[in-house]
């Protein structure tokens, strides 16, 4: 059964920091893109971060550019999104996302996989 399971989420004041992880079973990351993205109440999925495969090639929403970092450990079958400077508008539940065609692209449609959600909460 192919499943993706997030964790790491939390509570975190503004300004701090978060690491997501995200470990596969029943199928190998190496041949998927990967992404994260954040569902915010009362909002759509929006697409954060993705990396590519095989060239982990990555890409960042503005929003996050310069302060998230995307990651992967194709022997730990496993993705991370490093979060600093969090700030209270990054509040949602974060997802990953496995694609099977290897490219990365911040459109939550192009994704075939999904994890359950792990929340992120940032507040003082």
């Amino acid at each position: 059964q192919l499943q993706l399971v997030e964790s790491g989420g939390g509570l975190v004041q503004p300004g701090g920091s978060l690491r997501l992880s995200c470990a596969a079973s029943g199928f190998t990351l190496d041949f998927y893109a990967l992404g994260w993205f954040r569902q915010a109440p009362g909002r759509e999925r929006e697409g954060v971060s993705c990396i590519s495969s095989p060239s982990s090639t990555t890409s960042y929403a503005e929003s996050v550019n310069g302060r998230f970092t995307i990651s992967r450990d194709n022997g730990k079958n496993t993705v991370y999104l490093q979060m600093n400077s969090l700030k209270p508008e990054d509040t949602a539940v974060y997802f990953c996302a496995a694609d099977t065609l290897r490219q990365c692209v911040l459109s939550p449609s192009e994704y075939d996989y999904w994890g359950q959600g792990t929340q992120v909460t940032v507040s003082s």
